[in-house]
């Protein structure tokens, strides 16, 4: 019959500290706005909420708008 002889294990090995949430909530915030702001630009502008005139940020974010499947013409 075949045994298998497991590692044995390193009394010294380093342990991972756990990152609390209140380290982490700032970033995820801020990381949700950054997302919020970029959907808002690839989905909604040059549309009836224009903030900006012009046809530029159309013209940048027009192939990720089709990708995503919003509808822009």
């Amino acid at each position: 019959m075949a045994q298998s002889i497991a590692p044995a294990a390193v009394a010294d090995a380093p342990a991972i500290a756990p990152i609390s949430l209140k380290a982490v909530a700032p970033w995820a915030l801020f990381v949700g706005m950054l997302m919020l702001v970029l959907l808002y630009f690839v989905g909604a502008e040059q549309g009836a909420t224009a903030l900006l005139s012009g046809e530029q940020v159309h013209e940048w974010v027009h192939d990720g708008r089709h990708l995503l499947g919003f509808p822009c013409h």
